[in-house]
């Protein structure tokens, strides 16, 4: 199998399962609802952010359109780069590592343009596909759909602890989702093994 068709199979797994869960989790839960899946340390809990990877947010309607133009035009130049590396040999862990940071991107891109023209909203109830009267946003305005929370450790800063003294500390707290993941993955994929590229 050519480079091109493993980056092409990775990028189809990775948006198949990304968008195979937020439709389960969207079309199942409605938002702040969650299960456990392991103890109290996994837990699918359903939040939609406005924002970049992790919840991050950019605030205001500019900050909505800016993030997502930028998306757009970040997986562009990804997309090309990694058609001009799937043509040459190079190492295949960094198309792999391309792959997946694409993937990833493409993955919440695709809730931003399009879930908010295909659902109607999650709050208090759990949303409908393609309802009669329209989705809860128009295009490149929907949220991205989160549902993984990891609160491994759930405890208290100690009473001394400068400014934070007796605050809750909880770790990971961030909220995400397989597209996340992807991204994450790739990057680490990149940084580990950057000196195997070589000079590309």
């Amino acid at each position: 199998m050519s480079d091109s068709r493993k980056a092409l199979f990775i990028i189809f797994i990775v948006l198949i399962l990304d968008q195979w869960l937020k439709i389960w989790v969207k079309t199942n839960m409605y938002i702040g609802q969650e299960f456990r899946i392991f103890g109290d340390w996994f837990i699918i809990h359903f939040i939609e952010n406005n924002g970049m990877a992790f919840g991050i947010n950019i605030p205001g309607e500019f900050g909505k359109i800016a993030l997502s133009l930028f998306r757009i035009l970040a997986i562009s130049v990804i997309g090309w780069y990694l058609f001009r590396l799937a043509k040459e040999k190079v190492n295949f862990l960094m198309v792999a590592s391309i792959s997946l940071i694409f993937a990833g991107a493409l993955g919440n891109i695709i809730d931003s343009a399009f879930y908010g023209l295909i659902f109607n909203d999650s709050y208090y109830h759990v949303a409908e596909f393609l309802p009669e009267n329209g989705g809860y946003a128009s295009f490149l305005h929907g949220r991205v759909v989160d549902m993984f929370y990891f609160p491994i450790i759930n405890s208290h800063f100690p009473d001394w602890f400068p400014f934070l003294g007796s605050r809750q500390f909880i770790f990971f707290r961030p909220v995400f989702n397989i597209a996340d993941s992807s991204i994450t993955c790739g990057v680490i994929l990149f940084i580990l093994f950057q000196k195997r590229f070589g000079k590309n």
